[in-house]
């Protein structure tokens, strides 16, 4: 821990010594005003008490069913001592567990805060030493704090009753690894309260009653963060546990999903699926389909459009900070293509290495600030890059003359060759699409020539020579951004959010100078 990190972890203990056990039977809002999110998603199911909440696997679990399971999961929680203010770590699967934690969770003005199932001990205590969470769920503590198994079942004593309403003071507090490696929080700045979730609903098209497909890793902040806004929209959440691309195809039509997130990583993978495959699916049902988080290359966003109604595409640039957000749909984007879209929250600037605003059309670093007087979130375990009330998340990028947000790449990715700069993502959505490239990751590597070299990791579907690869970037882009060396992966390179770690990636290849 840091002392940057101190200021936060004592106002979540002040507010934690504030409040009373809701266990015990104290109603408690801290004077937060709103609905707690637990108290609403009861009033749904005493509304509509068979209507379907959660679906894994073919099993559901009617908004009765969650509300009763997740009430006496609380009351267990509460016996490992969670109270509210309290973080509760949580590293299950995707699966219906995951939403009972939660919604037990915040049933005692606790906040989820999620990780991977599959995080490594060494990575889990580095996350706990900065969240100090109550209680650590799906994963056995490094430290000896309490710690609830995968598939845990409350005592049978405990009462599945409502509990007293209580708001978390904090909804949310995904982890990230960001570009160091060391883990932080981002503690939500909205409390629990289903006036400020549901505020996110309209600029997600996310209607009420409507099916949502978790198709992506729910430690992962957007789908994490649009499942619970759909299920506080009496929506229907239906969770993948594994994310083959055919089986998407096949819960859309199962389900007749209405809402569907997708990382472009995954929408590449559907459309290389048998062309019968795709003419056999029902698409009908969809009424956005939403991707957010990493770039997504030309023709595979071409490619969808071709496939369904321009407008049914839906994408936004944010970070988890939620600082600013952009939108554009795939209408909007046939006009402008390769545009994440027009602000349509706080405010984004683009300036030069010496904070100098930048003209349309002059790449720079994208900064931005919230709406005057939001605040949007508080890090835990890390500071903000921020100058004179800017905050950049690394990123670069630029404005056209109309306004629209064209990205570059991230900051610390960049490779200076020769004096140029070459943005991977660039490369990468070149060699993405050649049809036998599953994925792929750009990472400079030192030359004694050029300063640096633009070196290409690829995982191929089928066999293809390097010389081929090469001929087909030079196609599509300037002779110094066409990679000098080749290497091929045994794995795909981009995890189920669409993620790559291209700093890991080189530091793996770069030897570090003997002193």
């Amino acid at each position: 821990m840091t002392r940057d990190d101190q200021p936060a972890l004592d106002a979540q203990r002040a507010v934690r010594g504030s409040l009373g056990d809701p266990a015990e039977g104290r109603a408690v809002t801290a004077g937060i005003g709103g609905t707690p999110l637990g108290a609403e998603l009861d009033r749904l199911a005493a509304e509509s008490p068979d209507a379907p909440a959660v679906t894994c696997e073919g099993v559901t679990l009617s908004r009765a069913d969650l509300a009763r399971a997740s009430n006496r999961y609380a009351r267990a929680l509460a016996q490992f001592g969670v109270s509210a203010g309290d973080l509760v770590t949580i590293g299950l699967p995707n699966g219906i567990e995951f939403y009972v934690a939660t919604v037990a969770a915040w049933k005692l003005g606790a906040t989820p805060q999620p990780v991977s199932a599959r995080l490594p001990a060494a990575e889990l205590a580095a996350v706990i030493e900065v969240a100090d969470p109550a209680v650590v769920v799906g994963l056995p503590s490094p430290d000896g704090r309490p710690s609830l198994p995968p598939g845990f079942e409350p005592g049978p004593a405990l009462s599945d009753d409502p509990l007293p309403p209580v708001v978390p003071p904090c909804w949310k507090a995904p982890t990230s690894g960001g570009s160091t490696g060391r883990p932080k929080i981002i503690m939500a700045a909205d409390a629990g309260t289903s006036e400020a979730v549901l505020a996110r609903a309209s600029s997600l098209r996310i209607d009420p009653g409507c099916t949502f497909l978790v198709t992506a890793p729910l430690y992962h902040n957007a789908p994490f963060t649009f499942s619970l806004v759909a299920l506080a929209s009496a929506g229907h959440v239906v969770v993948m546990p594994r994310f083959d691309a055919a089986d998407v195809l096949g819960h859309i039509e199962r389900y007749r999903a209405t809402w569907v997130y997708l990382v472009p990583a995954l929408m590449g993978r559907i459309l290389r699926l048998p062309a019968d495959i795709r003419a056999a699916a029902d698409l009908s049902s969809v009424r956005t389909l939403f991707h957010v988080g990493a770039p997504c290359p030309e023709h595979v966003k071409r490619g969808w459009l071709e496939w369904v109604r321009p407008r049914v595409l839906l994408e936004h640039y944010t970070g988890t900070e939620a600082i600013a957000v952009t939108a554009i749909d795939g209408e909007d984007w046939l006009q402008h293509p390769g545009s994440v879209g027009r602000l349509v929250s706080g405010e984004i600037l683009i300036t030069d290495e010496d904070f100098r605003s930048l003209p349309p059309g002059e790449v720079g670093e994208v900064w931005m600030r919230p709406p005057p007087g939001k605040r949007t979130y508080q890090y835990v375990g890390a500071t903000p890059r921020a100058r004179d009330g800017w905050e950049s998340l690394g990123d670069m990028g630029w404005f056209d003359a109309d306004g629209y947000l064209y990205l570059a790449d991230r900051r610390s990715d960049m490779i200076l060759v020769g004096g140029a700069n070459v943005y991977p993502a660039e490369v990468e959505a070149a060699l993405e699409a050649h049809p036998a490239v599953g994925s792929a990751a750009v990472i400079g590597l030192p030359d004694d020539d050029l300063g640096n070299r633009v070196h290409a990791i690829v995982h191929t579907d089928e066999p293809v020579e390097e010389h081929i690869l090469g001929a087909f970037v030079r196609e599509r882009l300037a002779p110094y951004k066409v990679p000098r060396t080749f290497e091929r992966s045994d794995i795909p390179l981009r995890d189920d959010a669409g993620k790559v770690r291209r700093s890991a990636l080189r530091a793996a290849r770069v030897v570090p100078p003997t002193p």
